[in-house]
């Protein structure tokens, strides 16, 4: 089944960091048990970003292999409507033309040890939309979603604004799953961007004794305390460990979750973090960070969570921004077309004004 399409289309193509184009290719068509989307809209994720600057996790170096496989189409961060079914599909099992859907950005293998034991996000392979030839994203008018993609259904009245938020706050929902929060915590989200943003949101609904964010940016600050945090700091112009030692009475805070990707709020929460306290890591780096290790042992015995994308978070993400409960007014600041790609871009790294930035076809 398949509504009208083009034979062409226009799409963001990278071929080497920095270097990407805005080009015409041609429309991806379903083979057996495959689904094409139009894509309604893509959010520009920080990790896009660490791609586009060339960054080692992304092109190798550092010791990290490559793992973008140009000439690829970014974006996993998507939104769209279905337009063709393969025969004999599977993955669209209930899905037909018209429908509103996203997508996990993660496409599981269904064979390594990982998918076997049920940890389908820890896929060995580890195929994400947007960083393989053969898997490319959202940054185009059409995409093949293939058999093993993981597809939901959106409602069709949720604004896009809201509705393209559905892959960060998932994202930000299994990092508050992983923190463990009670009603007794003091809770710390370093960094108020996107998913720090979706994470205030989720933490929020745990009700913690007091929840607080951080971040470099005041407005972004604003916008935390709108979505529900007590207490919002600025390292730049505040002693942030000072402040949550004061409040905890010496002790520290009891759950920490590092969501920027920099090596400072790192060493910051380290230091912030109460003894026997659970310190999350969401943040993917540039750079290596370099820390006393010792207090994470002998000094303070932590837990260290490390958080890798959106596992069983998509159904509730989706029914708790359609019900108001994970509030998303203001998140989404810049809409570009895809011919505006480098503006879109320059927003993101520039951060002055910039929230979420997101593409949407011309």
């Amino acid at each position: 089944m398949r509504a009208a399409m083009p034979g062409a289309m226009k799409a963001v193509v990278a071929y080497a960091p920095g270097d990407y184009r805005y080009e015409e290719v041609e429309v991806p068509r379903a083979g057996r048990d495959e689904v094409i989307i139009k894509v309604e809209a893509c959010g520009i994720c920080a990790g896009d970003i660490k791609a586009f600057q060339g960054g080692p996790r992304f092109w190798g170096g550092g010791g990290n292999p490559c793992y973008i496989e140009p000439p690829m189409i970014p974006g996993h961060e998507f939104i769209g409507r279905v337009v063709e079914i393969g025969e004999q599909s599977t993955n669209s099992a209930g899905l037909k033309l018209g429908d509103r859907v996203a997508a996990e950005q993660i496409v599981p293998c269904g064979s390594c040890r990982y998918c076997r034991n049920g940890h389908y996000w820890l896929c060995q392979p580890h195929v994400v939309f947007g960083f393989k030839k053969h898997l490319n994203g959202a940054f185009a008018e059409y995409m093949r979603l293939p058999s093993r993609a993981i597809v939901h259904q959106v409602p069709t009245h949720l604004p896009l604004e809201a509705a393209v938020l559905i892959e960060p706050y998932s994202c930000s929902m299994h990092a508050i799953d992983r923190a463990g929060i009670g009603p007794a915590d003091v809770v710390v989200i370093s960094g108020a961007g996107p998913l720090g943003l979706g994470m205030i949101a989720a933490a929020r609904l745990r009700k913690p004794a007091q929840l607080i964010a951080l971040d470099l940016h005041d407005f972004r600050l604003d916008l935390a305390k709108q979505l529900g945090c007590d207490l919002a700091i600025n390292p730049r112009t505040e002693d942030a460990v000072s402040i949550i030692n004061d409040l905890t009475d010496g002790y520290g805070c009891d759950v920490y979750i590092e969501a920027t990707g920099y090596p400072a709020s790192v060493t910051q929460g380290i230091q912030m973090i109460k003894k026997a306290g659970r310190f999350v890591e969401f943040g993917v780096f540039n750079d290596q960070v370099t820390c006393d290790w010792s207090l994470i042992g002998d000094g303070k015995e932590l837990d260290i969570l490390g958080v890798s994308l959106s596992p069983h978070c998509y159904p509730k993400v989706i029914r708790g921004i359609a019900a108001g409960e994970l509030p998303t007014a203001g998140v989404v600041t810049h809409k570009y077309g895809f011919a505006e790609f480098e503006q879109a871009l320059a927003t993101c790294l520039k951060g002055e004004d910039a929230v979420k930035v997101v593409l949407v076809p011309d």
